[in-house]
């Protein structure tokens, strides 16, 4: 099953029809995609299900209703075990970008991180899981797909956000005030963190 988050709203891509009653459930083959988007950005829907019955194929069959983005991203450790966050448009985030043509996943995600953060010395240590949601561009919606790799830092100096990408602050956030910022930040990136406390 795929999470898609539209407004940090679930939208469930699903092979399984379930019995409930808190949410809605809509045929992936005929629901008008935009239609749908619209109303949960405007908040008329909290939370939804897309059913295909091939599981297979179930994203495929998304991508061919709307335009797809794909971006790299990094959750950087430095040396004190610090994670390197970037705050934007009043939320936390982590540094992440969009794919260049012919540029391969993992120099994507380095290179954002650089460019957002001024934080180099990026070594990638993993592929983490892949987070997906919805976005609004120019009156156009899109479905940014998001690589993202743990990596680790040596760099010693301070982060610097990219202000033309409206980055207003970058730093390194320990344990306490990563937990604080995930409370003013996106489902999709609360999914990272929730990943890496089910490893430990």
């Amino acid at each position: 099953m795929y999470k898609v988050f539209v407004n940090d709203k679930p939208l469930f891509l699903t092979n399984e029809i379930v019995k409930e009653t808190d949410f809605k459930l809509f045929l992936l083959e005929s629901i008008d995609i935009e239609q749908l988007i619209v109303k949960m950005f405007n908040n008329k829907i909290k939370k939804c299900y897309l059913y295909y019955p091939d599981e297979k194929v179930i994203f495929k069959k998304l991508k061919e209703k709307i335009p797809v983005q794909k971006a790299g991203g990094g959750l950087v450790y430095n040396k004190n075990g610090e994670v390197l966050f970037i705050f934007r448009n009043g939320k936390w985030d982590l540094p992440k970008g969009g794919k260049e043509k012919g540029e391969k996943m993992k120099l994507t995600a380095m290179r954002e991180v650089e460019e957002e953060t001024g934080v180099d010395q990026l070594k990638i240590v993993k592929k983490l899981q892949k987070t997906y949601h919805v976005f609004r561009r120019n009156g156009k919606y899109k479905l940014k797909i998001t690589h993202w790799y743990e990596m680790h830092s040596d760099f010693e100096g301070i982060p610097t956000g990219q202000l033309e990408e409206g980055i207003e602050k970058a730093a390194w956030l320990n344990p306490q005030e990563i937990e604080q910022a995930l409370q003013n930040s996106y489902e999709n990136i609360k999914l990272l963190f929730q990943k890496e406390e089910s490893l430990q």
